[in-house]
């Protein structure tokens, strides 16, 4: 169940799953070909920022919103979400897994749009095995191949779980290879621990600051690299802890969206942020109108130019 309606759309947003299933089902050659054929744009906007919408939480079972467990369980619900903000003046692109680009490639919303793969999800959320973040979604080689923008990947580092280690070296390796194909490599990094069985990524300063030192160094070459970092207190202490280019998260979303967005605009005066990549808080607002929400955060990134 969607937590509301989605409003405020400035025209209709039509989600045909019959035809997008139709042409999966009998002609899915139309994928490669969609992929060759897509106008593609230069990755920042002219004010040299990005403002990403991000949908690939249901590839790791996590669906849920503002306690909603199945909120993002309906992937109609979700692609006419992602059509409309899309649609909206400053929105750059999409951050999804190849499913959900795949879908939106075939509706025809990636046009003239920043498209960015996210690479690992096998970290299944609340599974014994959460930290073993395998890369089971887009590959470096299917990026380059397609003409995709950038993979990202998450980087969860557990001190007390050997699982971390492998995610780094896949992360490295990741970067490597997607930098000799001058392609952009976004590091997702946290520093983790289990609680009550549970992961929790540590967000206060100084593990933050942990996880950014160690995510910088990975790759043979950090000339593609960027960051994907949540706002978390004292930012600009933070924020001095690399030079590489980085785009705020949204995560899950809790309390007054005016809350979110007034930190949100803060965040955004540091040099090292470049914008926004935001899932949930934008695609799920509270009162249900998406459009509106992706204008304030196109304004707050683009400041006003959108």
């Amino acid at each position: 169940m969607s937590t509301q309606p989605v409003t405020g759309a400035t025209r209709p947003v039509a989600v045909d799953i019959a035809d997008i299933t139709g042409t999966r089902a009998t002609d899915p050659g139309a994928i490669a070909r969609g992929w060759a054929a897509r106008t593609r744009r230069p990755l920042l906007a002219d004010d040299g920022r990005m403002l990403l919408v991000a949908a690939d939480h249901p590839a790791r079972g996590a669906l849920g919103v503002r306690g909603q467990a199945m909120a993002m369980a309906s992937r109609s619900d979700l692609l006419r979400r992602l059509a409309t903000a899309l649609s909206r003046p400053g929105v750059d692109g999409v951050l999804g897994t190849p499913d959900i680009l795949d879908d939106l490639l075939l509706m025809g919303a990636l046009e003239d749009k920043v498209a960015i793969g996210s690479m690992n999800r096998g970290g299944l959320q609340g599974s014994s095995f959460e930290l073993d973040d395998r890369f089971t979604g887009h590959t470096a080689a299917e990026i380059v191949a397609s003409g995709i923008d950038g993979g990202k990947m998450l980087t969860r580092i557990d001190l007390d779980d050997p699982a971390s280690v492998a995610t780094l070296e896949a992360s490295a390796r990741a970067v490597t290879e997607l930098a000799a194909h001058s392609t952009m490599a976004m590091v997702e990094p946290f520093w983790s621990t289990r609680r009550d069985g549970k992961v929790v990524n540590l967000l206060d300063p100084d593990s933050t600051i942990r996880s950014i030192t160690v995510a910088s160094g990975l790759g043979a070459t950090s000339a593609h690299t960027w960051l994907k970092l949540p706002v978390v207190d004292e930012l600009e202490r933070v924020m001095d802890a690399t030079t590489l280019p980085s785009l705020l998260l949204g995560g899950d979303p809790q309390g007054d969206p005016r809350d979110t967005y007034a930190s949100w605009g803060r965040s955004l005066t540091l040099p090292q942020v470049r914008g926004l990549v935001v899932g949930r808080a934008l695609l799920y607002p509270p009162d249900g109108d998406v459009a509106t929400a992706v204008d304030i955060a196109a304004d707050l990134v683009h400041g006003g130019a959108a």
